[in-house]
């Protein structure tokens, strides 16, 4: 197996890692103490319904106003955020008059959290924002502060420099991208997540493998990003099925929980056809979006297998292969291991087990085929093409 891959052409590219991190089991008594280095004094805790029925925004709330921080909650995020529910907080940030948000919950409550923030400052619509049409150029530095605090293990979002957000104008889940919407600091407990039942444990730790699997194998140049994605990689695979069996083993929770960061530190080198067609499963078909990347992984990296042969060979090492075979094999390994894994944690095989409509799946590949998700994937990708991947997942 080869030890590396080398660009014939290596771009000029910008990293950067820029994030504020406090990390481990009791992390949040640590909030006060960054709320108050960025002089939040009467922060939003942006949420949702479920995070408050677990008890978790209460014991947020009760951490800041413990420390003398006048705190406001909204928690009408939806499972999937649209405008309204973004608008909805700006509303709420102006009539408590805040001067700062705490983001809590998974990726939609922290995605909604972060395009509040851009709203505060920025005039609509959102899609003026929409990365794949350039709207990165139009989002400035003039933002108020805001603390992510995860409540899963997947999107990462606390660590990522995105917000996504579907559109009333498009109907389409959209990508808002810029450094500016990065967290100031990211308050990442493992704790917080020992409650959260075993099918959402699942979807979002295989989302947070899928985020891992197409970082990796992504046409882009970021060797940094490549190796924490194979190190998140190994995390779900040794991790995933015990923090779904045993929900409350806090070094299972732990390893997801570094697993989910590291998938979004990786995927600003790029993401891939998953992630287009999860964008557009969502809301055509309601599919969560942590469900639908699972379900569709293994049929991109089956498209994707001769264009990153030996990544995908180092894939199934990390997820703990240890066949000394030719690197066709172990590529074609890694796609049996993602499989078994996602059956091991309860995700459905198919599509069709997760409600989608066979008659959706035109419409599906069209919205997908809009989504810049797909231009990173090692191998480029038509219309026709995702169909062929919705069909074969379906």
């Amino acid at each position: 197996m080869k030890p590396f891959d080398i660009p014939s052409e290596p771009r000029v590219t910008e990293m950067a890692w820029p994030t504020r991190i406090v990390f481990g089991a009791g992390a949040l008594q640590k909030l006060p103490a960054h709320a108050a280095r960025l002089n939040m004094k009467r922060p939003l805790l942006v949420t949702d319904a479920g995070v408050v029925k677990a008890g978790l925004a209460t014991r947020v709330a009760d951490v800041l106003k413990g420390a003398g921080l006048e705190c406001a909650v909204f928690d009408r995020v939806e499972p999937n955020p649209t405008e309204r529910d973004v608008f909805a907080g700006l509303e709420a940030y102006r009539a408590h008059k805040a001067d700062g948000i705490v983001a809590l919950g998974g990726g939609s409550a922290l995605d909604a959290g972060k395009l509040v923030q851009l709203l505060t400052t920025h005039e609509p619509p959102l899609s003026r924002y929409d990365d794949a049409k350039g709207g990165d150029q139009y989002v400035r530095d003039d933002l108020p502060p805001l603390i992510a605090i995860p409540t899963t293990a997947g999107t990462g979002s606390e660590v990522g420099r995105s917000g996504v957000v579907t559109l009333a104008d498009t109907g389409r889940k959209t990508v808002i991208f810029s450094p500016h919407l990065l967290p100031k600091a990211a308050v990442i407990d493992p704790e917080l997540t020992l409650g959260l039942p075993p099918s959402v444990t699942a979807a979002t730790g295989m989302d947070a493998l899928t985020h891992c699997i197409e970082a990796y194998v992504a046409n882009g140049f970021h060797p940094l990003a490549d190796a924490v994605a194979i190190d998140g990689v190994m995390r779900v695979g040794r991790s995933l099925v015990t923090a779904v069996k045993e929900g409350r083993d806090l070094a299972a929770r732990t390893d997801m929980m570094v697993a989910a960061m590291e998938g979004a530190m990786a995927f600003q080198k790029g993401l891939g056809a998953s992630h287009a067609l999860a964008h557009a499963l969502t809301p055509i078909s309601n599919v969560p979006h942590g469900l639908a990347n699972a379900i569709v992984l293994p049929a991109v990296m089956e498209f994707n297998r001769a264009s990153c042969t030996a990544r995908l060979a180092r894939i199934a090492a990390a997820l703990g292969d240890t066949a000394n075979a030719r690197e066709e094999v172990l590529a074609a390994n890694a796609i049996d291991r993602v499989r078994k894994l996602a059956a091991a944690v309860g995700i459905p095989a198919r599509l069709r087990d997760a409600g989608v409509q066979e008659k959706d799946l035109e419409h599906i590949a069209q919205k997908a085929f809009q989504d810049a998700s797909h231009q990173g994937n090692p191998r480029a990708v038509t219309e026709a093409d995702l169909l062929a991947m919705a069909r074969e997942a379906y």
